[in-house]
């Protein structure tokens, strides 16, 4: 049976908490047991790829799966997260082997952000435990 890591951002979490509802949910369906499931939280998404790599390196797990979300401010703040937490999360599957699928929104606004979150545009932590699976189901 796999196991599955969820990272998770605490960072805008009303909308992260829809995520890993999503998230969990799809690999209930899936019929991964509860118990082969572990969630973690971190700060931001900043903080993701850290994580991923950390929980990579103990090789108990065959897919990580990064949920976060983050909403753009009046800063180049959201462009500096956006960038690291993307290239940190792919450096971490690329170096270890281990999937890790992108579950992190990146909104210019809120309800852009709740519309991926379990709204009309899906939810993409559900999207994402959905590519974790493939992804062990390919032999990755």
């Amino acid at each position: 049976m796999c196991r599955f890591a969820i990272i998770l951002s605490r960072f805008n979490e009303h909308i992260g908490s829809k995520l890993l509802e999503g998230a969990k949910a799809t690999l209930l369906r899936a019929e991964i047991s509860e118990k082969n499931i572990d969630i973690i939280y971190v700060p931001g998404a900043f903080e993701i790829p850290l994580a991923a790599k950390k929980l990579a390196a103990t090789k108990k797990y065959d897919a990580i799966i990064a949920l976060g979300c983050v909403i753009r401010g009046g800063t180049i703040h959201f462009e500096q997260i956006c960038q690291q937490a993307a290239s940190g999360i792919q450096q971490v599957a690329l170096e270890t082997g281990v999937p890790v699928t992108f579950g992190i929104i990146m909104a210019n606004t809120a309800e852009q952000a709740l519309e991926r979150a379990g709204g009309s545009l899906g939810n993409r932590g559900d999207e994402a435990a959905r590519a974790a699976i493939e992804m062990t189901q390919l032999g990755f």
